[in-house]
């Protein structure tokens, strides 16, 4: 899985679904990452788990990423 800031992490089962990436601790895109959930403005560090996925900011392209959008 790789993100760049501005995408959205989603983690679907989760009570907060979706948060925007503002950071990354990991090397080149890869986790954790820094989000700031889109439902309250929590900001916490977080590593997704394999059904997590990632949605590309626009203008934010991902190369060599799958097109069924599995990151």
């Amino acid at each position: 899985m790789r993100a760049r800031v501005g995408d959205v992490l989603v983690l679907p089962g989760s009570e907060d679904p979706a948060g925007l990436i503002i950071g990354m601790v990991g090397k080149d895109g890869a986790p954790p990452y820094v989000i700031k959930w889109l439902s309250d403005g929590h900001i916490a560090m977080v590593t997704p788990d394999p059904y997590s996925r990632i949605v590309p900011a626009p203008g934010n392209s991902h190369p060599g990423a799958d097109p069924a959008g599995d990151r």
